[in-house]
């Protein structure tokens, strides 16, 4: 994998959101950011889900796509350890 560093610039929580918990603008390389980046909680813990939309047919679509899994791991590693920083 290649070395690339995630950074949390801006983190929005959501106190009474239920499963929804926080927004996150998440900058990769310092040279790309992703917007609306979600942290969510189930009954296995909190993860992290990419920005969507919804198609014609009413499905979910990831509006951008880590290609490699250790990159999502990467970047999900980040946002959750921001996130439970500032609880």
């Amino acid at each position: 994998m290649q070395n690339v560093e995630f950074s949390v610039e801006r983190m929005f929580r959501i106190p009474e959101g239920g499963m929804l918990k926080a927004f996150a603008d998440v900058s990769i390389g310092g040279m790309l950011t992703v917007r609306g980046v979600r942290v969510l909680e189930s009954k296995k813990g909190v993860f992290v889900s990419m920005p969507q939309e919804q198609g014609k047919n009413n499905k979910w679509y990831d509006q951008v796509v880590l290609k490699s899994a250790e990159l999502y791991e990467a970047m999900s590693a980040k946002v959750i350890e921001h996130y439970h920083a500032g609880e």
